[in-house]
């Protein structure tokens, strides 16, 4: 009766037990093999490139399509968003490695002390770190191509000028950073369904990750580490502002730390904590 009238009161303690297992692995290997932590950190920035090239492609292709001057972007960025959905699952079912769930989980870590946040900031470091390289593996060899050239790459150019226009006020920081938040708070919602161990097929799962990154891009929410490799991709082809763009990052990761570190993981280490009698 006690299990069970615990098991009440703390619904969520498979979900803190297998983060805290998934970041003590995480942990070994960023010390003990760091290049393949750092491989598996760029193979998530290739993953997300090329589903992100895949989403402007959507676009622009709608975009061009004249049905008596109706404008069908909106349905090229639905099957663009819906498409770079599976950016996430690809990344999670590869084992690869992305520092925005890594936030959820590295902070639930720190707050049951199984990482000290020097250690947890270093593990994050090196994540942001692979996940850049992996952008940049990519970016190096489609300069030399056409992939993201045309209608596809002038929508790529906007979208970029559009996140850098943020910085242009301290209203529009603050609508970046609000858009980071929440933008990480819905990844890590979806990874907390993963994690929880109520959904017990692959399919949900998949369906839990598809529908939360679906919302954030649709919706125009910030996600650094997207918005680290769109910056790259265009950057390499046809320039960028250096100084904005770091500046987007910046703001776009404390915004996806307080949405994801603070708002999902240390909010629900605390919700399932035995050891409070708050």
């Amino acid at each position: 009766m006690v299990n069970d009238h615990q098991s009440h009161l703390y619904p969520g303690r498979v979900f803190i037990e297998a983060a805290l297992e998934a970041a003590d692995i995480k942990a070994h290997m960023s010390k003990q093999i760091r290049l393949r932590y750092l491989q598996r950190a760029a193979m998530a920035g290739v993953l997300i490139g090329i589903f992100y090239c895949a989403y402007f492609a959507l676009s622009a292709s709608f975009a061009a399509i004249p049905i008596g001057g109706t404008d069908l972007g909106v349905v090229g960025r639905l099957l663009g968003a819906f498409v770079f959905g599976w950016a996430l699952v690809f990344i999670y079912f590869t084992k690869s490695e992305l520092l925005t769930s890594n936030m959820m989980l590295s902070s639930i870590a720190v707050y049951h002390r199984r990482l000290t946040a020097g250690r947890a900031l270093g593990l994050l470091g090196l994540c942001y770190l692979g996940n850049f390289l992996g952008g940049l593996m990519l970016a190096i060899p489609l300069r030399f191509s056409t992939l993201i050239g045309g209608e596809t790459g002038h929508k790529m150019v906007a979208a970029v000028e559009t996140k850098l226009g943020y910085l242009e006020s301290f209203s529009g920081a603050g609508d970046l950073f609000v858009r980071a938040i929440l933008c990480n708070l819905l990844i890590n919602v979806a990874m907390l369904m993963v994690y929880n161990g109520y959904l017990t097929d692959v399919f949900t799962m998949a369906l839990a990750m598809v529908l939360s990154v679906f919302l954030f891009v649709f919706l125009g929410l910030e996600h650094s580490v997207a918005n680290t490799v769109l910056f790259t991709l265009v950057g390499l082809t046809h320039g960028i502002e250096l100084l904005p763009a770091v500046g987007n990052i910046a703001i776009a990761l404390v915004g996806n730390f307080v949405g994801g570190g603070l708002l999902i993981g240390v909010y629900y280490a605390f919700l399932n904590d035995r050891r409070s009698n708050i």
